[in-house]
């Protein structure tokens, strides 16, 4: 069986027709040799004539793609193709894969993954060379990549990256547990080092009896340092990794509320990047790649729910999905989208499921809603005693700063000086401790109110779209009128790696046709 390993790049004019080879559709093909004639025989393929399906490959080749040169095996743990990949690209592809059969096109993964057509291209191309995968070439010049079952188990056994991927993982996690820990720890450490310092500064300008008058206060103060069974009850770690739940208590430990009150809890729209364009790639599929700006806005970032001429917000759908105005009869701007017209699986998402995945996906709602940032997901409660606690090693710092100015401490024992050296650091972290929540709360105001804006814009776009007008109803039907889905079934396929060129039959004429209309159009 021929797998892939070197690439042919074929690309078509976008004016060209698609009774040639589908005009904006670029195919990339890779073949390592199944015996060494492999390559020479594809590439003598229809040598009849100079203009034959050989020679147009070998100029593509040339001027556009890569030097073709087989790829040697790779040993266990090596760097692959799939290494060089974004993790988050390559693992949604491959759950996309997975999602439409191991069968798909680029179309498809970009669709259901909702990642962009280039991205697709790439990590299907970089899993099919690394796992066997074959490719298979329709009639029309659709690419189709087809992947084995157990492709996953292959891609871990060469891979050392993908296989140390969850351990990474899990450490950053560890790591950031810590930091949160160390951080909360640091609030006890200052507040028990300046009101030490304190008392031992005082105390050393007193008599032997004051001392041991005063040496009972020193017995209250032993209180204020943790017992280890409470340091070993602030540092469960567990309580990170668990679901919380901020409904009155935050079910945070002792310690970790102090991190949230300081620097928050992190973005609260995580993700909804991945959810907005997967959401909107599987509408456009589902919808036989022609929809309306309208249909997509709720979806969008748009600014205003009153309707513009140019529906600028359609920019970023139209470069992600390789996407083109056209109009229709009528003069209706229309977006078609003609790389996710065409499928190898039957098992898209359809219609009727849209509805019930977007509600499940965006929170119950037919509109993209982003989520407010909130200063803290920490309880009232732990709020008021982290700021106390906050407040008293603040007043601590400013009392211990006016004592080392205002007292001459002669012959400082190894503590004071330890404190007079760390002084700038206890100031720093005191006064950040305040700053930071509150510069944090002016830009969460600000951000908050455009986020406002926005869900409100989507609602009304929402609104509209389910309540549409004649203008709207007509431009809508005009789109479903337009739109095309074709399934690539086994009989249109004139090409595949997964057999020998030999064990093949083409129709020459026709291919050596095919590609004569494309050079011809350039």
């Amino acid at each position: 069986m021929a797998s892939i390993s070197t690439c042919f790049k074929v690309t078509p004019n976008h004016h060209s027709k698609l009774s040639s080879l589908n005009p904006s559709r670029q195919f990339h093909y890779s073949l390592r040799t199944h015996h060494v004639n492999f390559r020479n025989n594809f590439l003598n393929l229809g040598m009849h004539n100079s203009n034959s399906l050989s020679s147009v490959l070998k100029n593509r080749a040339s001027s556009e793609a890569p030097s073709v040169e087989a790829t040697p095996r790779v040993s266990p743990g090596k760097i692959i193709e799939s290494d060089k990949l974004l993790a988050d690209v390559r693992n949604r592809t491959m759950d996309a894969v997975d999602k439409c059969g191991r069968r798909v096109t680029v179309g498809d993964v970009a669709t259901v993954a909702g990642i962009t057509l280039i991205e697709a291209q790439k990590a299907l191309q970089a899993i099919a060379a690394d796992t066997n995968g074959f490719l298979e070439v329709s009639n029309e010049g659709d690419v189709l990549y087809v992947y084995p079952k157990d492709y996953r188990s292959k891609l871990a056994a060469k891979s050392l990256r993908i296989r140390t991927e969850p351990y990474i993982d899990k450490a950053k996690s560890g790591a950031e547990f810590l930091i949160r820990v160390t951080f909360g720890t640091a609030l006890i450490a200052s507040i028990l080092i300046v009101f030490t310092a304190i008392i031992a500064i005082l105390t050393s300008a007193s008599s032997k009896k004051d001392r041991k008058r005063r040496r009972s206060s020193f017995g209250s103060l032993r209180q204020l340092y943790p017992s280890p069974s409470d340091l070993f009850r602030m540092w469960k770690p567990h309580h990170y990794s668990r679901p919380r739940h901020y409904d009155g208590d935050s079910g945070m430990n002792f310690i970790e509320p102090v991190f949230s009150f300081v620097f928050g809890d992190g973005n609260p729209n995580e993700g909804i990047e991945e959810v907005r364009w997967k959401l909107i790639g599987q509408y456009i599929g589902s919808n036989g790649g022609v929809v309306t700006a309208e249909e997509l806005a709720p979806y969008l970032d748009v600014e205003t729910a009153e309707k513009m001429d140019d529906d600028p917000y359609m920019l970023p759908v139209l470069l992600r999905f390789n996407g083109q105005p056209q109009v229709d009869e009528v003069g209706n701007i229309l977006y078609s989208f003609p790389s996710l017209q065409r499928t190898g699986t039957s098992n898209r998402d359809k219609k009727e499921d849209l509805g019930r995945q977007f509600c499940e996906r965006v929170g119950g709602t037919m509109f993209l809603k982003e989520k407010k940032w909130a200063f803290s997901k920490t309880s009232n409660t732990e709020r008021a005693w982290v700021s106390g606690l906050g407040g008293i090693n603040l007043f601590g710092v400013i009392v211990l700063g006016t004592l080392l100015k205002d007292i001459k401490i002669i012959e400082p024992d190894g503590f004071i000086s330890f404190v007079i050296k760390i002084f700038p650091l206890l100031q720093l972290y005191a006064t950040s401790f305040f700053a930071i929540p509150l510069v944090r709360w002016y830009i969460a105001l600000k951000t908050n109110a455009k986020i406002e804006k926005r869900n409100r814009a989507r609602e009304l776009r929402a609104q509209a779209l389910n309540l549409p007008d004649n203008f709207l109803r007509q431009k809508i039907l005009s789109a479903r009128e337009m739109s095309k889905k074709t399934v690539i079934g086994q009989d249109e396929i004139v090409y595949t790696t997964k057999k020998d060129v030999s064990e093949q039959e083409y129709d020459t004429q026709e291919w050596d046709r095919r590609f004569q209309d494309i050079k011809n159009s350039n």
